[in-house]
């Protein structure tokens, strides 16, 4: 019981965390998601109805690239690594 008391009586060490951005990633891509998917919907049907057919190709490859970059999880990461291991980088 003694030591009970004197662990509460001390000082306890300040707490040095910072900002926690755990969720940040996470939030970010479903707040992002729908805005995303809402610009490249309308600029697809603008090429549709243009009947720009290689620009409406070149656009859904680029969009289709840019989802897979932003919304599939550590995927940066995976390539970095990979880049760098291709190099013989450690």
């Amino acid at each position: 019981m003694v030591d009970g008391v004197f662990a509460l009586a001390s000082p306890s060490p300040p707490t040095t965390t910072g900002i926690n951005t755990a969720g940040l990633a996470d939030f970010l891509r479903t707040f992002f998601a729908p805005l995303f998917l809402a610009v490249v919907s309308v600029v697809a049907i603008f090429f549709l109805f243009t009947r720009e057919i290689t620009r409406f190709v070149q656009f859904i490859i680029l969009a289709i690239a840019i989802g897979v970059i932003f919304y599939v999880p550590n995927i940066i990461e995976v390539t970095a690594k990979a880049i760098a291991g291709a190099l013989g980088i450690k």
